[in-house]
Order: structure tokens, then C-alpha cells, then sequence
């Protein structure tokens, strides 16, 4: 007989926060401007991993979908209950927001001056830029940001799905934060 080494689900939970507890624990300074995503599948992944990296907030912005909505829940699995948002209509305005608040605005665009993820370094707090599944950024909030960043691609496709990148560059600063502060995760 195989000696048991995965969790159960019901484990898992057990050792989770409830949506009490969640609010009490200290965010990253870490936030997300979301500009004209469409689809709500993906709103609903990046509300999962802005909850699972501990992002401080969500700006969404323009026709993208937002809470309270059933689809969007259930691909969140309920974070979209736990992670503070906003909605802005104009992604400019609330770009602006962000600014004047002393937050620096991070583009992650394939641009002409992007640099890897992985090569750059931040101070925080922070705000990172993601777009449309077809399109991107728009230039005109592309060019609010000072710092543009890409994710390496080894493959024959050129980006990832909006929300995968989103997780990949979300956890990348959580690590690059609390290794800076050298909090232990």
C-alpha cells in the first residue's frame, strides 16, 4: 500500500483563513490597474491570484467586468469578495489616482523599452498594468508608466493569457518584496 502524501481538500481549507481572518492580515503594497479586459473568467483568475500573492488592491477599469457577479465568483472561488477593488470607467483617471498617491505605475507590455521581470528591481508601493486579451495596454495608459516590464517567452507564442501573467508577474513582486524585506512567506 502507497503511504498517503496529498492533502484532502477538506485539510486544505482547514488550514486557510476565513474571509474574517483574511481582512486582518496585512497586504502586500502591491496593486493592480486592469484596463478593458473582457473576458469574466479572467477577472475572476486575477481576483484568485491577487488574493493568493496578497495584492493590496484591484483597479478595474473600463468595460471590464466587475463584482458582484456570479461567473466572475465562480472562477474567483470567493476572492473577489476579500480583495479590495475599485472600478473607474476611464482607466486614465484612475491611473492618475494611483500617481498622486505615490504609487509607481508598472506597464507589463512587450514595449521598445521593456526590460525582463526578472531583471528589475522596484521600490514599492507599486501598481501593475495589464490589458486586453487582443491588444494590450492602450498607449495612452502605457504612457503614464515609467517602467515597462516583459515575461520571457522560450516558445513559439509571443505572451501569456492575461491572467497567467498576471500570477506570474503578481507572485514575482511578492517575492521581490518580501525577500527585500526579508519577510519569510
Amino acid at each position: 500500500m502507497i503511504a498517503k502524501i496529498k492533502r484532502t481538500n477538506d485539510e486544505l481549507k482547514a488550514s486557510r483563513p476565513t474571509e474574517e481572518e483574511v481582512i486582518k492580515i496585512p497586504r502586500l503594497p502591491i496593486s493592480i490597474l486592469v484596463e478593458n479586459v473582457r473576458s469574466v473568467h479572467n477577472v475572476g483568475s486575477i481576483f484568485r491570484s491577487a488574493d493568493g500573492f496578497g495584492a493590496s488592491k484591484i483597479y478595474l477599469t473600463g468595460y471590464t467586468a466587475c463584482p458582484p457577479r456570479d461567473d466572475i465568483s465562480k472562477t474567483a472561488l470567493g476572492a473577489d469578495k476579500v480583495v479590495p477593488w475599485e472600478h473607474y470607467k476611464n482607466p486614465i483617471e484612475a491611473a492618475k489616482k494611483i500617481l498622486n498617491q505615490g504609487i509607481s505605475l508598472i506597464l507589463v507590455e512587450q514595449t521598445i523599452k521593456s526590460k525582463s521581470i526578472y531583471l528589475s528591481k522596484f521600490s514599492y508601493p507599486i501598481c501593475f498594468i495589464v490589458g486586453n486579451e487582443v491588444t494590450g495596454v492602450s498607449e495612452e495608459l502605457a504612457s503614464l508608466s515609467e517602467n515597462h516590464v516583459e515575461i520571457p517567452m522560450r516558445g513559439i507564442k509571443q505572451s501569456l493569457n492575461v491572467s497567467v501573467a498576471t500570477g506570474v508577474i503578481g507572485y514575482e513582486f511578492a517575492r521581490n518584496y518580501c525577500q527585500q524585506n526579508k519577510i519569510i512567506l
